[in-house]
């Protein structure tokens, strides 16, 4: 697969106090498979559907243990410096980086104006997400902030974003586009989000059946956070495993609706 174009999402990692246990779970629910966790990377494990890479799970670095798991969403750049000298000229902070992973590619850990993280991802021999869209695969993502002007003012410094609002709608939901592809979406985070939930991407895992995937969820202790809903996109639901780790699955085949008319914002 080529290398994605500068901000498309390309890349999803989590790590966990207790892998083996996050490694069951997300095998049941979504079908994945692990190849061995490779030492020198501090055991990081990529996850596969239908042999095709589509994630990663690593424990928890020494000195973090005992918080909340938490999936990161990786966004592709060809110029890592040039990067992160824009995160900071938009008001964020480069945590980590630009550090290289061997021959795989080097990356960033960002956080912008509103406290969302995220990665950033300069490709060499790992290019991404080997498949989008399919059972077990990435599906989507969304920027939950409650900063959402500074965060649409953010990621457009940072990305070749163009943005398009949602209409007809009552959230507060933008759409971030690449020419004509939509990327990411942002929602601001009303009070219905307690106030010790941080802002995060929410990571969409793409399922054969939504009501399915709930139920396993739940049955291997994770939680059902809402849905499950069915939009013009897919019938989805947001997740928590174990661990913590917030997450949504979505059935694309199932649609239901219109699709909303969407606006361009200046």
């Amino acid at each position: 697969m080529a290398v994605r174009p500068e901000g498309a999402p390309c890349w999803a990692d989590a790590m966990f106090d207790d892998v083996d246990a996050a490694k069951r779970f997300y095998g049941d629910v979504l079908g994945w498979t692990f190849a061995g966790p490779d030492p020198r990377f501090g055991d990081y494990t990529q996850a596969y559907s239908d042999g095709r890479a589509v994630a990663a799970v690593s424990p928890t670095m020494p000195g973090m243990e005992g918080g909340a798991g938490h999936w990161c969403l990786y966004l592709a750049s060809p110029e890592l410096d040039a990067t992160a000298q824009r995160v900071r000229d938009g008001g964020g902070e480069v945590m980590m980086g630009p550090m290289e992973v061997g021959d795989f590619g080097s990356m960033l850990l960002v956080r912008d104006p509103g406290g969302v993280v995220f990665g950033v991802w300069k490709a060499g021999t790992h290019e991404g997400f080997d498949v989008e869209g399919a059972p077990g695969a990435y599906g989507w993502a969304e920027v939950y902030t409650r900063e959402p002007a500074a965060a649409d003012a953010f990621f457009r410094k940072v990305f070749p974003y163009r943005v398009r609002r949602m209409e007809d709608t009552d959230m507060d939901f933008n759409v971030y586009m690449l020419g004509d592809d939509p990327v990411l979406g942002r929602m601001r985070m009303g009070e219905e989000f307690p106030a010790q939930v941080p802002p995060y991407v929410n990571v969409y895992f793409t399922v054969p059946d939504c009501d399915d995937a709930i139920e396993k969820a739940k049955e291997r202790g994770g939680t059902l956070h809402f849905g499950p809903m069915d939009t013009p996109f897919g019938r989805f639901a947001a997740l928590g495993d174990p661990q913590g780790a917030a997450f949504s699955v979505i059935d694309i085949t199932t649609t239901k609706g219109e699709m909303p008319r969407t606006t361009e914002v200046p």
